[in-house]
């Protein structure tokens, strides 16, 4: 079977996942710069198998689009342009942030490497990934 890509997108840091061969385990792969983004991916999608991308989508508690929201939609576009035979699935990602922090936290990750924002977004990313997993089920 093929991967899933997880993109928790920033402005200025987007955190990557991706699920294992049989779709069971998220694992945070990295976070890479908002303008190497789709770099990344290609090649990343050049080398490994992967069947559609997953991203984390933006709203407020009252369902109302937030700052980010619009870019979201942009990235959405352009992933369906330069990948066409990819399908994309939005995930809801409130509380994706606070749940990853929480889950450094738990896991023992000291306080000096827990401010490092690019671990919490590959962190969200995994989030991210493992509800969409979990709502496939």
């Amino acid at each position: 079977m093929a991967r899933f890509l997880a993109i928790d997108y920033g402005l200025k840091r987007v955190g990557i996942a991706v699920s294992d061969n049989l779709q069971i385990i998220a694992t945070g792969l990295k976070t890479v710069e908002q303008k190497n983004l789709f770099d990344f991916l290609k090649e990343y999608c050049q080398n490994e198998d992967v069947c559609c991308f997953v991203v984390g989508y933006p709203l407020n508690w009252d369902e109302t689009p937030t700052d980010l929201t619009q870019h979201v939609d942009n990235l959405i576009q352009k992933l369906k342009k330069e990948f066409p035979q990819k399908e994309v699935h939005k995930v809801d990602e409130r509380n994706t942030s606070k749940i990853a922090m929480q889950s450094l936290v738990k896991s023992g990750v000291k306080k000096k490497k827990r401010r490092n924002k690019a671990l919490l977004d590959e962190v969200s990313a995994t989030i991210i990934l493992q509800d969409f997993m979990q709502s496939r089920q």
